[in-house]
C-alpha cells in the first residue's frame, strides 16, 4: 500500500519530509537563526558531541598510542610494530557492513543500539591485553587487536551517524570540531596516563584502568534520545547497500563525486603518515615514558583546547571552504616541526612546542575536514555515506603507516619469502620531510572542492 503524499513529518528537526518522497529531493528548513555563544556553542547536542567523541577516539588511540608503547618496551623492532598497523583496516573496511547499521535496530534505535552494542564489546576485550606478552602471545594479540578495531570502527558508524542526524546543518561545522577535538582528548587516556602508569604498575593494571573510560559512553549510549529522523530506515537491506552509492553519485555528478572521493583520500595522507610511529619516535629521541605522557601529551592536550575553540569560531566566521585551505596548510606545516625535533638536542621545551604545534595545527586540519564530511553526506544515508568517507580516509593512514617503519629503519618489502621491493632508510629527519610532501597533493585538489572565494555546498544547499 503507498503511503500517503501530502502527510509533512513537522518533528523533524532540520528536515522538512513528505513521506515517499525521494530522499535526494528532502527539502530542509530554514537556518536557525540563534545566538553564536548560547544555543550555536552553548546546548546539548553540541554537549553531546563532547562525549561521542571521546568513545570514538578511545579505543583507536588504544591501537596507535598504547601498542606502540607497550611493543617497544618488549623489545618489538619498529618494522613489525609499523605491520601492526594493518590491524587497523576494519575501519577502512567498514562501509562494508555499514549498511546492516542503516537497515537494522538491535531494540532501542538504530544507531543507539549499535553504539552500546560495540561499547560493550570493547569494555570486555581490552583488559585481556594486560594479561598477555607481545613476546609470546603475538598471534593472539593480532586476533583481539584486529576485534577490538572491528568493534571501534562499528562504533564510529553509529556515531558518525547519529551525529549527522542529530545537529542541524548550521551545526555542522562546529559539532565536527567539538567532536575531532574530543576524539584527540581521547589520545591522552593510552597516550598519557596509561603511559605513566606503565612506569610503575603492570600491564594488567594499565589496560584494565584505561578500559573503564569506556563508561561515560556506555551511559550516554543508555541515556540519550533516538534522533527523530533516524526512524526513516531503508525498507530493504539492498536498498541499505544500493541507495546510498546511487543518491551520491546522483546529486553529485560523476566527474565532481570522484573529485571529492580523491580529495577526501589525500587530504589527511601526510598528517596520518607522520603520527604514525610517534611515540617510538620520542623514545628514540631518549624521552622517558613519563616524560612523553606528561610533557608532551599535556601539551598537546591545551593546544587542541585552543584550536578547538579557535577552530571552532573561527570555521562559523570564515566558511568551510577557506577553513579547509588555511587548516590545511597548518596541519602539513606542523610536520616539519618534527624533522626540526630530530635534529635538535634533548629538551623537554622543544618536545613540549612541537607537541603543541602539532596537537594545534593537525586538530584544525580534522575539524575541517570531518566538517566537510558531514555537509556531503545525506541525512537518511549518514551510515553508510560517512562509514564510505571516512573508510576512504583511514586507507593511506592504514597501508602508508604500515610502510612507516620500513620508511625510517629501511628494509625488504617480502610477500612468502619473495623479495617485492627495497626500502632504503630515510631516517627520522628525512621521513618526516616526505610526510610533508604526501601532504601537497590534497592541497591542490582544493582549486576545485572548495575554490577559495565561493561558499560551501554541502546538503543543505543542494550541490
Amino acid at each position: 500500500m503507498p503511503a500517503p503524499q501530502d502527510k509533512k513529518i513537522a518533528a523533524v528537526p532540520y528536515i522538512s519530509l513528505r513521506i515517499g518522497a525521494s530522499p535526494a529531493n528532502y527539502p530542509l528548513k530554514p537556518p536557525m537563526k540563534t545566538s553564536l555563544f548560547t544555543d550555536r556553542i552553548f546546548n546539548r547536542r553540541l554537549l553531546i558531541c563532547i562525549l561521542t567523541g571521546f568513545s570514538s577516539g578511545l579505543p583507536l588511540y588504544i591501537l596507535i598510542n598504547l601498542f606502540a608503547a607497550w611493543f617497544h618496551s618488549a623489545g618489538i623492532d619498529l618494522k613489525t610494530i609499523g605491520l601492526l598497523t594493518l590491524i587497523q583496516l576494519p575501519y577502512t573496511w567498514k562501509f562494508l557492513w555499514s549498511p546492516l547499521c542503516d537497515r537494522y535496530s538491535l531494540g532501542i534505535g538504530r544507531r543507539r543500539s549499535w553504539m552500546l552494542l560495540t561499547q560493550l564489546g570493547l569494555l570486555a576485550i581490552l583488559p585481556i591485553f594486560g594479561w598477555l606478552s607481545p613476546q609470546d602471545d603475538l598471534r593472539l594479540i593480532i586476533g583481539l587487536a584486529v576485534a577490538v578495531a572491528f568493534l571501534s570502527a562499528s562504533q564510529d558508524i553509529a556515531i558518525d551517524a547519529f551525529r549527522r542526524e542529530l545537529l542541524h546543518e548550521s551545526e555542522q561545522g562546529l559539532g565536527s570540531v567539538i567532536h575531532v577535538n574530543a576524539y584527540k582528548l581521547a589520545s591522552l587516556i593510552p597516550g598519557s596516563l596509561s603511559l605513566v602508569l606503565a612506569d610503575h604498575v603492570s600491564w594488567q593494571v594499565v589496560y584494565s584502568v584505561t578500559a573503564l573510560f569506556m563508561l561515560p559512553g556506555i551511559a550516554l549510549s543508555l541515556c540519550m534520545t533516538e534522533p527523530v529522523t533516524s526512524v526513516y530506515a531503508p525498507k530493504t537491506l539492498r536498498a541499505a547497500i544500493v541507495e546510498p552509492f546511487h543518491e551520491f553519485f546522483q546529486r553529485q555528478g560523476l566527474k565532481n563525486a570522484l573529485l571529492i572521493l580523491a580529495f577526501i583520500f589525500l587530504y589527511k595522507l601526510g598528517d596520518t603518515m607522520a603520527s604514525a610511529l610517534l611515540t617510538p619516535f620520542y623514545l628514540d629521541l631518549g624521552f622517558s615514558k613519563t616524560e612523553i605522557g606528561i610533557v608532551a601529551k599535556n601539551a598537546g592536550l591545551w593546544a587542541s583546547i585552543a584550536g578547538g575553540i579557535f577552530g571552532g569560531v573561527w570555521l562559523v566566521y570564515i566558511g568551510l571552504n577557506r577553513a579547509l585551505w588555511i587548516f590545511g596548510l597548518l596541519q602539513a606545516l606542523v610536520i616539519l616541526g618534527f624533522a626540526w625535533l630530530a635534529t635538535t638536542d634533548h629538551s623537554l621545551g622543544s618536545l613540549a612546542l612541537v607537541i603543541a604545534l602539532e596537537s594545534f595545527g593537525m586538530g584544525l586540519g580534522t575539524a575541517a575536514f570531518v566538517a566537510f564530511v558531514a555537509t556531503t553526506t545525506h541525512p537518511v544515508y549518514a551510515a553508510t555515506q560517512f562509514a564510505l568517507f571516512t573508510s576512504l580516509a583511514a586507507t593511506p593512514r592504514t597501508l602508508a603507516n604500515a610502510l612507516a617503519g620500513y620508511f625510517v629503519e629501511g628494509g625488504d618489502i617480502s610477500v612468502f619469502s619473495v623479495v617485492l621491493f627495497h626500502i632504503n632508510a630515510l631516517g627520522w629527519q628525512h621521513f618526516y620531510w616526505l610526510c610533508f610532501a604526501l601532504a601537497l597533493p590534497g592541497m591542490l585538489l582544493l582549486f576545485y572542492i572548495a575554490p577559495w572565494h565561493k561558499t560551501a555546498k554541502g546538503f543543505a544547499e543542494g550541490e
